[in-house]
């Protein structure tokens, strides 16, 4: 190149005209699209992760992600369980308002029911442009799910809401067939060699996809069956914790706490409930008189440590090779869960009992210091570690301590993207946090002032509380059950923990929030329970 050209060419370049070198990273990069990699999780509870708090998994790469990004620490789902949680993600709108309200396909009645569960709707709804992946896909965007679906088991789910592409694309459930190991048996995923590891495979399904999409906007909805159960961990990571939980001195607390229903006709106060873990009539592992259930309280369980940690491993691996392909500058990275962990044995059938050398199979982790977990309305059951990275816009290792919830990320993500809600999505509960993410103080007040809700008419799994629902507003937050109309009131400020229960003590803010509750409830036609006959 001679002289003359050669200076041409650099003022090209540094006009802005063509890519120089170093533009490559910065002005070109940002002219682009953004790519979208939203990570989710399945039942890793707020305390699971290392920058959370957990002193037991380590998670570097999750903790790297949130030093680099916004860190959200009243982050929510919008169900402790998992189907309603996901298609609010993904549509915008609080389950009651789509009428799926339960996990898919849902738990059937029992006789010990005073009520009787509500029908819940057994795929997402189709409409056009409904989801944040439809309306990416109609403006250029290739998307991908990854992973558990869990939201329909019609063939044509995951394409119709969207995504050109789901792997593995005949398994819709949303627990894996066979475990976590190579055989799935999983139909649309071939199996891999022996002992190969689900998560691992996931991410390397992943990868593929953003090897191939570089050079176009993406979206990767890489949705892990981690840490889903069964509780089964990689063997090379079950033990380095077996060894790490032998350096360490034992846990001064108990393993296992008894939690009651605050909804009968005479509750147990923790007191009482801590004098009735020492009879005999509770030392077992099943429903116990009076549907009182046993909640863990350590993070002592390695299979499950071994588990978290191989999801970690995962977003390492994904964060690696949007920097290798040099993606990094233009990907929004959200890292998310769809319910508290399973502190709680799962009894959908209530004659359930486990024996004591299973019990690593049947509770995963403790949630710690939050009351309860996935299934229970409790703040361990709905409370997530959330983290948003957004290079070039946001200030990173910034945290958030506004409350947050699911229904926001559709507004959200699209609002980052560029891109507007369509016509047919006039009726969205959620709130684009962009102004959060921006530390927009002038722009925040929406977000700060609302009322967040959650509506469960179904008796769940995990725990044996009556149905209910709640409402956080500020600081506070109720819970309304539907069985006997008990509600109980906490200033989530000063009690996370949820010990102290403020409902007689301020009834007029029991008022105002019950009433908001049940305005909200007629808003969104929220289906509630009838009469149980067989209860009778």
């Amino acid at each position: 190149m001679n002289n003359k050209l050669f200076l041409y060419s650099m003022a090209l370049a540094f006009t802005g005209i063509i890519p120089s070198t170093q533009a490559k990273g910065s002005r070109a990069v940002r002219n682009k699209k953004p790519n979208v990699v939203f990570i989710l999780a399945d039942d890793l509870g707020w305390r699971d992760v290392g920058c959370f708090g957990s002193r037991i998994y380590d998670t570097p790469h999750i903790d790297q992600l949130a030093r680099e990004g916004v860190r959200f620490t009243n982050a929510y789902a919008a169900c402790h369980v998992c189907s309603p949680t996901r298609a609010s993600i993904l549509t915008g709108k609080y389950p009651a308002r789509l009428g799926l309200t339960d996990w898919l396909p849902g738990r059937k009645d029992f006789s010990f029911q005073k009520l009787k569960n509500v029908h819940s709707e057994q795929h997402l709804p189709y409409s056009r442009n409904n989801t944040f992946p439809a309306v990416m896909k109609a403006n250029g965007y290739k998307t991908a799910i990854i992973g558990k679906w869990h939201l329909g088991e019609d063939s044509a789910s995951c394409e119709r809401q969207g995504f050109d592409l789901h792997i593995p694309s005949g398994w819709l459930k949303g627990w894996p067939a066979q475990g976590y190991f190579s055989s799935y048996q999983m139909p649309g995923l071939k199996d891999g060699p022996e002992g190969e590891y689900l998560t691992d495979r996931m991410t390397d399904e992943a990868i593929n996809f953003i090897t191939g999409n570089k050079d176009k906007p993406f979206l990767l909805y890489l949705s892990h069956f981690a840490v889903h159960d069964p509780i089964q961990g990689r063997p090379d990571l079950v033990k380095k914790y077996e060894q790490k939980l032998n350096q360490m001195h034992p846990a001064e607390i108990a393993p296992y706490i008894l939690e009651g229903n605050p909804d009968t006709t005479d509750p147990l106060s923790t007191e009482e409930l801590n004098k009735l873990l020492h009879e005999k009539s509770y030392e077992g592992f099943s429903v116990l008189p009076n549907r009182i259930v046993k909640i863990k309280q350590r993070q002592d369980n390695v299979q499950f440590a071994a588990m978290v940690e191989s999801l970690d491993e995962s977003v390492g691996r994904v964060l690696g090779k949007l920097k290798e392909l040099g993606l990094e500058d233009n990907t929004i990275v959200i890292f998310f869960s769809d319910n508290g962990g399973m502190s709680a044995a799962n009894f959908g059938n209530p004659t359930r009992k486990i024996q004591a050398s299973n019990l690593d199979k049947a509770f995963s982790t403790s949630n710690l210091p939050l009351r309860g977990g996935k299934g229970w309305l409790y703040e361990g059951g709905i409370r997530e570690p959330l983290i948003i990275r957004w290079p070039h816009q946001i200030k990173s290792g910034t945290v958030c301590n506004v409350p947050v919830i699911s229904t926001d990320f559709l507004p959200t993500i699209l609002e980052m993207t560029g891109l507007s809600l369509q016509p047919n999505q006039n009726d969205i509960d959620g709130l684009s946090i962009v102004p959060l993410l921006k530390e927009q103080k002038e722009a925040q007040k929406e977000i700060t002032e609302r009322a967040i809700y959650w509506h469960f008419p179904h008796y769940s799994n995990h725990g044996m509380q009556s149905p209910g629902g709640a409402i956080r507003y500020g600081d506070y937050k109720l819970i309304e059950y539907f069985e006997n109309n008990t509600v109980q009131l906490f200033n989530l400020k000063t009690d996370q923990e949820e010990q102290k229960d403020l409902s007689r003590s301020e009834p007029e803010k029991v008022h105002e929030m019950r009433t908001m509750l049940h305005h909200w409830r007629k808003k969104v036609n929220a289906q509630m329970m009838s009469e149980n006959l067989i209860f009778k």
